[in-house]
């Protein structure tokens, strides 16, 4: 299994909580590390914000070039084609870095995964799929490209899940967010589906919903 290099951002000492964010196909971890500040999150939250960057390997839909990517994408068909075998190596190296907070005294209810585009179909088998019961899961203009083949553990029957998706999203419409979440209805699970004005980006008003969802999942108002 690959070890994943990451960056780290603590909001204050001695964190207790710990956001692990997944960046999209050809970024890296300092995507999405600006948007800690812009959270806005109670003054006086411990909390570790883990941004991992995606190993480089041949992407078919780019012509085979090298870039960082969770996964392979055999073709940008609307159903996607993918190397689900990557993406779960993937999602395994997620469920590492999840050990290893635990390891460091994070209880795993306070652990929330998040992902973008292919990072956030990384995040849903990492999630879904752990022994270990998290705090939540935030999947943003993403799909879930291992709905046939997920291995759904218990432990995780009653995460809560926000999805987010952007009306004008060209690069993995909208159709399947929509679908991503009438699966997770039918397993059992109770998503939160936003719908934002936006391309295949992230918004003000989404970052508000995250942030509010994040002090649900981790009590931060108790904690703060």
């Amino acid at each position: 299994m690959t070890t994943l290099n990451f960056i780290v951002r603590e909001t204050a000492p001695n964190p207790d909580a710990c956001v692990i964010w997944l960046h999209g196909l050809g970024a890296d971890g300092h995507d999405f590390e600006p948007i800690v500040p812009e959270l806005g999150l109670p003054e006086g939250s411990a909390i570790r914000f883990i941004f991992p960057h995606a190993p480089h390997i041949p992407v078919t839909i780019n012509g085979g070039h090298r870039m960082p990517a969770w996964y392979d994408i055999l073709a940008m068909n609307l159903d996607r084609e993918v190397d689900e075998r990557q993406l779960r190596a993937s999602a395994r190296a997620i469920q590492a870095i999840i050990e290893q907070q635990i390891a460091e005294g994070i209880d795993s209810r306070r652990i929330v995964l998040a992902g973008f585009s292919q990072g956030g179909a990384v995040a849903y088998e990492a999630a879904l799929s752990s022994g270990q019961p998290l705090g939540g899961l935030i999947a943003m203009s993403t799909y879930l490209a291992t709905g046939d083949t997920l291995q759904r553990h218990a432990a995780n029957a009653e995460l809560p899940i926000q999805v987010m998706h952007g009306t004008r999203d060209t690069v993995v419409p909208p159709v399947l967010g929509e679908r991503a979440c009438q699966q997770l209805q039918l397993w059992g699970y109770a998503p939160e589906f936003h719908s934002y004005s936006m391309e295949h980006s992230v918004c003000a008003a989404q970052i508000a919903d995250i942030a509010r969802f994040l002090s649900e999942c981790l009590s931060l108002e108790q904690t703060a």
